[in-house]
């Protein structure tokens, strides 16, 4: 029978303790896994303290999926999650190329500067951001998409 995770709280950091309730997983079980798994580097603080980000934590889970559910081997999990990121570089390197092209389009368009207001409605003064400038923007938001989506 199958045990039902709790849901991750919207928090940036989280101790070892608790990444380990929301894994069902032991912490040194955990810290053997940061030896085996290079995708996992939790941060560490005062006194050694590993604190652990929201992706390092749905990539714990991802783990313990192909270890305990899918019976893989650590070193067959470890194949499996390098795949896993392959293929969402390559999905990644498509927009990418889908944004160059857009990017360049802009540039040459009309369209090339693009205003810039703040969330709270103050416009800034004579603020305008170019293409590139946009396009930059937009792969910044596709890696950050990505590392969340871990």
């Amino acid at each position: 029978m199958e045990k039902s995770l709790p849901p991750i709280p919207a928090k940036r950091y989280f101790t070892i303790g608790e990444v380990g309730e929301l894994c069902d997983v032991k912490p040194h079980v955990l810290r053997y896994w940061e030896q085996e798994f290079t995708q996992l580097r939790p941060i560490k603080r005062r006194g050694n303290r590993r604190y652990y980000q929201h992706h390092e934590v749905l990539m714990i889970r991802r783990i313990s999926d192909l270890l305990y559910s899918q019976g893989f081997t650590i070193s067959g999990a470890r194949n499996q999650l390098q795949e896993m990121l392959q293929a969402q570089r390559k999905g990644a390197g498509l927009d990418e190329r889908a944004l160059a092209t857009e990017t360049a389009e802009l540039a040459t368009s009309g369209a090339a500067t693009l205003a810039v207001n703040v969330p709270d409605d103050r416009p800034f003064d004579d603020h305008e951001v170019s293409g590139a400038e946009w396009g930059s923007l937009r792969r910044e938001l596709f890696e950050i998409r990505d590392l969340l989506s871990l």
